[in-house]
């Protein structure tokens, strides 16, 4: 017979198959027609030629190194170890080469499995979402944040909730140090989400130098981090209400404070029999101290030690004392002072001349003036457990003694050179929403409004050829400052009208129908009183 033509076949040579091929579709040295069906082995190149396909074109396609296949993110090179290829039809190929070959691997088999998959619906531990259910309460609870605040003449500020972590390591011996969300950002520069507002108030305050005019009242409502053990009001982040005032240096700035936090109870239905304000000073503390000869430089750590007091048993604050290298004699000394409940056993240990006696006797006169002294409660072991506080301290807790401290402040007039500027009298605090929500609930506080939206008017347009008009009627009521909502979907049935108008807390509907339209009206149905009456378009606002 005719010889065969030396250039339309492939010489024999053993097989280049991966013994592992599933398929068993892969490359053979046997004899076979020159145009060969590769279509895997060039998936990674561009379209082939018809010479491409003849088989000296071949080999030495073979023999090529790899190039990156920028355009295939499913193929990834391996190097010379064998390849494994994919066809457009999704089977599988196992190929190598024997010299120089390209490998690849093939897209996982479960990827488009894996893709179906559901996320974590879920947000993370310790963290909050905000449906719009959730957001009219939070709006309502901020909205007495700012008016009360606003109403004792102080003015909003906000600062960025990523922070240098500076701002915040450089108070030692603090359990909050323990509790930063930090890292390195991609400048190389540490970070921290701000666990509290005071340091960043401090620092505008810096930053506002001697331009600031004195007294500045400022009042902050942001969001805080700290990676925490989480019980029953306290999460890893919270909202967190402060008002701080600058430049007076008597109790007048506490006591007007303090009036504020009483106030913001009255407005929510909250009484001095649900709450009470806990007051001390921290120059209580730092007087047993001198007393005993502790150094000051011990004064911060034993303020943090005095702080778990009621959380922790006896034994163990002993024992945290003891570690600070507190003589047993001063550690009695400071846990008997630390027991005293009224201001007149705190005069018979300090002396009526001392600091925080005056101060404490000045602070509860003026909260009878102020109407509120039946909030206020002395109790010696309120410190604090910020190392920056100097004076006096209080906190706000439930009188059922089921929650969290559920605000605190108190005088910081050493803050600012502790960040390197120049100290100024400085006092606040810082008021949390999620410990105050615990006992609204408990309390049944919250208004039934809130269970609903808050819209003023829905217009309803009974059929598509009034579509246009219900519109210019929406507009012209949103112009007038109502809150409108206009039903967009055609063929929405009466019945299904008037319950979205009650979810969403509407006063009334604006039905617009073909008859009474034509007449020149529209219809409102009044959904508190339940009455009808036929309205002119213009006469609705």
């Amino acid at each position: 017979g005719a010889k065969a033509n030396p250039r339309s076949v492939v010489p024999r040579r053993p097989p280049v198959c991966a013994p592992q091929s599933r398929a068993r579709r892969c490359l053979r040295s046997n004899t076979r027609p020159t145009r060969l069906r590769i279509p895997l082995m060039l998936a990674a190149t561009s379209t082939p030629s018809r010479s491409m396909l003849r088989a000296p074109t071949l080999r030495a396609l073979l023999r090529r190194p790899a190039a990156p296949a920028a355009s295939t993110p499913a193929y990834r090179a391996f190097g010379n170890v064998g390849r494994a290829c994919q066809s457009p039809r999704g089977s599988r190929f196992a190929c190598a080469a024997s010299e120089g070959g390209r490998s690849v691997t093939t897209v996982d088999p479960n990827a488009k499995k894996a893709r179906k998959q559901m996320i974590d619906l879920q947000p993370p531990k310790g963290t909050r979402d905000f449906p719009p259910e959730e957001m009219r309460v939070r709006n309502w609870l901020f909205g007495h944040f700012r008016d009360v605040a606003r109403s004792f003449g102080f003015d909003e500020f906000d600062a960025p909730v990523l922070e240098s972590e500076e701002l915040y390591v450089r108070k030692a011996g603090e359990e909050i140090t323990q509790q930063l969300y930090n890292f390195v950002d991609k400048g190389d520069r540490r970070v921290a989400l701000r666990p509290e507002l005071t340091p960043s108030f401090a620092r505008l305050i810096l930053q506002q130098g001697k331009s600031l005019p004195l007294p500045a009242k400022w009042f902050a409502v942001g969001q805080c981090w700290r990676y925490e053990r989480m019980t029953r009001g306290r999460r890893r982040e919270h909202y967190q209400w402060n008002m701080d005032i600058v430049g007076v240096e008597g109790v007048e700035a506490e006591a007007e404070l303090l009036a504020a936090i009483t106030t913001f109870f009255a407005r929510l239905g909250i009484t001095s029999n649900d709450v009470g304000i806990k007051v001390s000073s921290r120059k209580v503390l730092q007087a047993v101290l001198e007393r005993f000869g502790v150094p000051p430089e011990n004064f911060a750590p034993v303020c943090v030690v005095v702080d778990k007091i009621e959380k922790l048993p006896r034994e163990k604050i002993v024992e945290e004392l003891a570690s600070l290298g507190v003589e047993s004699s001063a550690i009695d000394g400071i846990l008997s002072a630390m027991e005293l409940k009224t201001v007149e056993d705190l005069e018979t240990l300090l002396g009526a001349d001392a600091d925080a006696v005056t101060d404490l006797r000045t602070l509860f006169s003026y909260a009878e003036a102020y109407g509120y002294a039946d909030w206020l409660v002395f109790d010696a072991s309120v410190v604090r457990g910020l190392s920056y506080y100097t004076g006096v301290v209080f906190e706000g807790f439930d009188r059922a003694g089921e929650l969290r401290a559920i605000c605190g402040g108190g005088r910081y007039d050493k803050l600012l050179g502790a960040l390197g500027g120049e100290d100024r009298p400085m006092v606040g605090f810082g008021f949390g929403d999620a410990v105050i929500m615990e006992l609204v609930n408990d309390k049944g506080l919250l208004p039934e409004s809130l269970k609903n939206g808050s819209v003023d008017d829905l217009v309803y347009p009974m059929s598509e050829s009034l579509r246009l008009p219900a519109m210019a009627i929406a507009n012209k009521l949103r112009l007038s400052g109502r809150s409108v909502d206009l039903v967009l979907e055609s063929g929405k049935k009466p019945k299904w009208a008037f319950k979205h108008a009650e979810r969403s807390g509407a006063e009334r509907v604006v039905l617009l129908g073909e008859k009474e339209w034509e007449a020149g009206n529209v219809r409102v149905k009044n959904l508190a009183t339940r009455e009808e009456t036929d309205v002119k378009p213009e006469d609705l606002c």
